[in-house]
């Protein structure tokens, strides 16, 4: 009888407890379904909302006067009715820019909305609003946070719990979350490497709390396109120059473009012309969403808390002409995001003689920007090896070339004095190779390369161990 109690109580206390899960595993088959669902979500509304909306800038004061925070009619219900007019599928707001400003109740800091003559939480507002009118709700996050100090060689423990502590709220207080859109990280312009703050710490704390919860980062600016890396959808930024291949793209993936001039509020937008609704369904959505590309088209609320007549005018707009939702029954084939650290970066390298300036070192710098290449003189038999201070664990190996200069390989890793040979069979997707295999010991890795078109060209030679054993998927 005792047993019996304890058993009912334990299910009813994991019943209790919202979209927790004991494991941060998600299986691949399962990711790949949540990739299909949001790619056949087709079109959504990105929502900029925040301090930056109260001093006519897309990033604000860090130190901004909270009384500055003020919207008397905000009503996230107006703004889920607009995405309704436009036929879109779900709305994603902006819980925390850059500058640090959180729009929910948290504990986590007193500078927030809930301390502001508004006093309301935002994103709980639009949450309710969202799903009343049918549509999904996703979230946009910063880990990029000026006031808080969140910033290149600034990054302490502290840092990085209140993190863990602020999307734990998210996704625990607010339902269920589809997708979080995190920026700010990884990027040329904010300088906090997936090493400082973890990405497969946060990613998998946020799969622990919602396993389908996708995690969209916003670092196409730095990561090829032919593969996901740190990410489950390869997203786009337009508006800083990331544009999607419409004919060659392969993986599930989204593009974001504000309908306005900025993504935040200016004072300007109400007397100043939006985007042409033409130009944004016929050249953009309907031809993105026939590349595996779902849109999201940012709409930024007044001061007042309210989307302009303007804004709600295009939108109506575009819904007469956005009738048709994507259907895919299946994505093509495409490899698990790489999750984890990079162990081979910046160690130390060596390799057949080069070409020119182009030295080894360029192959494993975390740039895919540079290269090494192999002289032609040595054509014949080019090679690359990675050195580690002491042996390491690993279990996968992902060969971005040089583009036109395709290769083939053999691999080796050096334990105990001797060579072995890796019997790994790579998975390409355009000129990425991806090796994933059961978990290795070793203090160096050599690549044999035997070139197609005359020269060896290595833009980034990765090392990982990833906590998933990929090749038994």
């Amino acid at each position: 009888m005792k047993t019996n109690f304890l058993l009912t109580f334990l299910l009813v206390l994991a019943g209790s407890l919202p979209f927790q899960t004991a494991t941060a595993q998600v299986a691949p088959d399962a990711l790949r379904k949540q990739q299909l669902d949001f790619v056949n979500l087709g079109f959504g509304m990105f929502i900029h909302y925040g301090m930056p909306t109260f001093m006519d800038q897309d990033w604000s004061d860090p130190n901004a006067a909270l009384e500055l925070f003020d919207s008397p009619n905000l009503d996230a219900a107006q703004w889920a009715k607009a995405a309704k007019s436009a036929n879109m599928t779900y709305g994603c707001l902006t819980t925390k820019h850059h500058s640090g400003f959180p729009i929910w109740d948290t504990k986590t800091t007193d500078y927030n909305v809930m301390n502001t003559p508004l006093g309301r939480d935002v994103v709980k507002e639009f949450a309710d609003a969202f799903r009343k009118n049918d549509l999904e709700v996703m979230l946009y996050y910063s880990i990029l946070d000026t006031h808080q100090e969140i910033r290149p060689n600034s990054i302490t423990k502290a840092h990085i719990q209140m993190i863990k502590d602020q999307l734990t709220e998210l996704l625990t207080n607010y339902g269920e979350i589809n997708a979080l859109v995190i920026d700010g990280w990884d990027a040329p312009w904010s300088r906090i490497s997936y090493d400082e703050i973890p990405f497969d710490d946060i990613y998998y704390h946020i799969k622990s709390l919602q396993p389908n919860c996708l995690v969209m980062e916003l670092n196409s600016a730095k990561y090829p396109g032919e593969a996901l890396f740190y990410s489950d959808i390869k997203s786009y930024e337009q508006g800083a120059g990331q544009f999607i291949s419409k004919e060659h793209n392969q993986l599930p993936a989204m593009a974001c473009l504000p309908l306005q001039q900025n993504w935040f509020w200016k004072k300007s937008f109400p007397t100043t012309a939006v985007k042409d609704v033409k130009n944004l369904v016929n050249d953009f959505i309907i031809p993105y969403n026939d590349a595996y590309c779902n849109f999201m088209l940012n709409v930024a609320p007044n001061a007042d808390g309210l989307m302009d007549e303007n804004a709600l005018a295009a939108l109506k707009e575009i819904g007469q002409l956005y009738k048709k939702t994507p259907a895919y029954a299946e994505l093509p084939a495409y490899e698990s995001p790489v999750i984890a650290s990079n162990l081979a970066k910046d160690v130390r390298s060596n390799s057949s003689w080069s070409d020119d300036m182009n030295i080894m070192d360029f192959a494993n710098d975390d740039n895919f920007g540079s290269s090494w290449v192999s002289n032609a003189a040595a054509s014949e038999n080019p090679w690359y090896e990675l050195t580690f201070e002491r042996s390491i664990d690993f279990n996968s190996i992902v060969i971005t070339e040089g583009r036109n200069n395709p290769s083939d390989y053999q691999l080796e890793y050096y334990k105990d004095g001797k060579w072995f040979p890796i019997n790994a069979k790579a998975k390409e997707q355009g000129r990425i190779k991806i090796l994933r295999f059961d978990t290795l010991t070793g203090q160096k890795i050599r690549l044999h390369i035997k070139p197609k078109n005359g020269r060896a060209v290595l833009s980034e030679v990765a090392v990982y161990h990833e906590r998933i054993a990929q090749a038994k998927k």
